[in-house]
């Protein structure tokens, strides 16, 4: 919706002060990382390196019924997120990004609903991981150390 109804490079504000719309094309990777880089390679290599981690994950989801839910829905997450990038990156050799959110001239970098995604995903993976930690060192009631 946002490539068929915004022209690139457009804001569209919908929040004053917190929240525009923006059509924003990323050729690089998370937070912008590379995107001035143009070399002939340059989006082959993206996608490869992207493909690699989504095989990794792959193999990781395979294995679900080994982890814990919040394990699961943290790498479904990371997952569907880098699946949706590459595509973009393979259709059009770059991500659209389009959620800007700011507080007067502090804005964070522009990102898409893919990144949403895999930053809540790896957000759900640290906390699985800090619970399971914790759950570790606690001694039941009545148990031994």
């Amino acid at each position: 919706m946002i490539e068929t109804h915004l022209a690139p490079d457009t804001v569209k504000p919908v929040i004053a002060g917190f929240f525009n719309l923006v059509r924003s094309e990323n050729p690089g990777i998370a937070f912008s990382m590379f995107a001035e880089d143009s070399g002939r390679w340059h989006t082959p290599a993206l996608v490869i390196l992207s493909v690699v981690a989504i095989l990794i994950l792959a193999a990781m989801l395979w294995k679900i019924d080994r982890l814990d839910r919040m394990s699961a829905m943290g790498l479904s997450l990371i997952f569907g997120g880098a699946v949706g990038n590459v595509y973009d990156r393979v259709r059009s050799g770059a991500v659209t990004d389009f959620l800007d959110f700011y507080v007067r001239s502090y804005h964070w970098y522009i990102f898409n609903l893919a990144d949403s995604a895999i930053c809540v995903g790896a957000g759900l993976l640290l906390l699985s991981m800090f619970l399971t930690r914790d759950a570790l060192h606690t001694v039941a009631p009545g148990g031994d150390a």
